[in-house]
């Protein structure tokens, strides 16, 4: 086995054994900031209908119902602009339309603005070594490998180094691992998608200039954008992550694309090179076709329609940009999609049709932008009761489930259980491993109901995660994890299950993150005294499993690996791996009732 490749099987067999604490070879240190909104609006961008930028407020309502309808889409934030004006700003419930979201990888094309904004300033060359930019940290090995390593092929994907992704839970030292690691095959040759790729751009930034890529863009994109709810985590020795890590409110990703739209120019103002531009969303190189269209730029993806180019994250978030159009479509999103095909972009294709030129303008039509409005104001509350006069059967259904979850809530005031195994955290798994932010395991779980006001408590060994929940609808918090601050929001709902015992679902979701936490918890009889917990996560178990698969194929050369598919080893370790992510956990209710 690669020796890049043990620390993500260390990890995955630490998790297996049902050990969360401690387990992380990265020094763990909070950087999220809480998100501040502020009263003021600094959006520049002025709030116009659809019809005034030749867009029918009628085709923008179907989208999104499209878009609200399909479960495979998992929306939480839609923006669209054209001309430079916001025609559609979308919140799906509990997501706000104004909170800033975890962007993956579609920072990398940020990144690529940077190092095209440092080449501008003359310090850096697209053609210039990686060995002569990064000083120190080298072997003599490494420089053999690596020695032909060049700016563009980090830009590209191209370089072959096969230290990826996993090294973010190697250990603290990044470039090292980077800069030791051996070659898939020679820089250039090929493309293979690397986050680490862009990770060594951000650190080629920081020797040349002194400091991190996000105070090196302050000045130079942030602060000519009137962008000030951004944050950027770093690895533990202070380099921003470049490749991930970067939370961005939509309207803000919004402005990016319009730089990319407007080819570096804003206010007047290049803030880096036409020509930059012009480079960063032409193919440079290409694809495969499960992954892309036509190729891959500088950091950026090229598009399905012609001239188009895509800001791509996974899990659905994304920044459409339609030169054609001069139209941006900003998605976040918590699907389980790595790259930008998907079922969200076959539905704005569906209302953004290739052959579809727009018209400048048209008539305003006050009743569809009415209705529009109406639609979205919809969407965006979410669970709530319906109305009487639309749907009688609908209010008599919310009424009786209601009712229902309320009377289990009432019983099940006051009650904490133990659980017997504590290894499943409140945190999803996907979100502690990109975050490295590892939860101590889930030893209890208390209830309690104020008045109409239900409350859920997570017992860990060092905290303690009180949480409010809605009653069929959502209840937001925010909630502090080891020093980070996040914003949840949680629901739960009773129901039965097919052995007609009562089940209590727990839904948290983490709205500036893709990821939600869901519970299901079977009572074994009407005493309520005995559990079932059974835990998942969105986006979950598959997900993971084709990292865990990116591994497997990564060593199927080694012996030892074929030795263990022949065996049916790697089949059990899967199996394990989905019992890791969708764990059941048993609790006995605490008679004595300590708080």
């Amino acid at each position: 086995m690669a020796f890049e490749q043990i620390p993500i099987m260390e990890l995955l067999w630490n998790l297996i054994s049902r050990k969360t604490e401690s387990i992380s070879r990265v020094t763990y240190f909070p950087q999220k900031p809480e998100f501040i909104r502020d009263n003021e609006d600094q959006q520049e961008n002025c709030y116009v209908s659809p019809e005034s930028q030749g867009i029918e407020s009628e085709r923008l309502e179907k989208m999104l119902l499209d878009l609200f309808e399909e479960n495979e889409t998992k929306m939480h934030q839609i923006t669209i602009t054209r001309h430079g004006n916001t025609v559609l700003q979308c919140g799906f419930a509990p997501y706000h339309a104004d909170l800033w979201h975890a962007s993956y990888s579609l920072c990398k094309s940020i990144t690529g603005l940077a190092v095209g904004m440092l080449i501008g300033e003359g310090k850096l060359s697209a053609e210039d070594k990686l060995l002569d930019l990064i000083k120190g940290n080298r072997s003599i090995m490494g420089y053999v490998r690596q020695r032909e390593i060049r700016v563009k092929h980090l830009l590209t994907m191209s370089s072959g180094v096969a230290f990826n992704e996993t090294g973010a839970v190697s250990g603290n030292e990044w470039v090292k691992g980077f800069l030791e690691s051996p070659m898939h095959f020679s820089p250039g040759s090929s493309f293979e998608y690397n986050s680490m790729n862009s990770y060594m751009l951000s650190a080629i930034i920081t020797e040349v200039t002194g400091e991190n890529m996000m105070d090196y863009l302050r000045p130079r994109l942030w602060e000519p954008l009137g962008i000030e709810n951004v944050f950027w985590e770093t690895c533990p020795m202070g380099i921003t992550k470049g490749g991930w890590g970067l939370f961005l409110c939509p309207q803000d990703a919004a402005k990016i694309g319009q730089l990319f739209l407007q080819k570096g120019k804003w206010k007047g103002v290049f803030l880096v090179s036409e020509e930059w531009i012009e480079a960063s969303i032409s193919e440079q190189i290409q694809v495969p076709d499960s992954m892309g269209y036509s190729g891959y730029g500088y950091q950026v993806w090229m598009g399905e329609r012609e001239g188009s180019f895509v800001l791509n994250g996974m899990l659905g978030q994304n920044v459409f940009v339609y030169p054609d159009l001069d139209m941006t479509i900003v998605t976040n999103a918590g699907a389980g999609v790595l790259f930008q095909k998907c079922k969200m972009q076959e539905i704005i294709k569906k209302y953004f049709p290739i052959d579809d030129p727009l018209h400048d303008v048209l008539p305003e039509n006050p009743s569809a932008y009415k209705h529009l409005k109406s639609t979205i104001q919809r969407i965006e509350q979410g669970n709530k009761r319906p109305a009487v006069t639309r749907d009688i059967h609908a209010w008599w259904n919310y009424g009786k489930r209601k009712k229902q979850t309320m009377g289990l809530c009432q019983r099940l005031d006051q009650k904490i259980y133990h659980l017997k195994e504590q290894h499943a955290g409140i945190l999803p798994l996907m979100m502690q491993v990109f975050h490295n932010n590892y939860t101590s395991g889930t030893k209890k779980i208390g209830f309690d109901l104020q008045e109409n006001d239900f409350y859920v408590t997570f017992y860990e060994k060092d905290q303690t995660y009180r949480l409010q929940a809605g009653l069929m609808e959502w209840k937001e918090n925010k909630t502090d994890f080891q020093g980070e601050i996040y914003e949840t929001a949680v629901i739960v709902q009773a129901a039965k299950d097919e052995d007609d015992r009562e089940v209590l679902k727990i839904e948290i979701a983490f709205l500036e993150d893709a990821g939600n936490r869901i519970l299901k918890i079977h009572f074994k009889d009407e005493s309520l005294s005995e559990i079932q917990v059974f835990w998942n996560e969105t986006p979950g178990y598959s997900l993971i499993l084709n990292g865990l698969n990116s591994v497997m194929t990564a060593t199927e050369e080694s012996s030892l690996m074929k030795n263990m598919q022949k065996k049916g080893v790697t089949d059990v370790l899967r199996m394990l791996v989905k019992q890791t992510i969708e764990p059941v956990t048993e609790g006995i209710l605490d008679t004595k009732k300590e708080k």
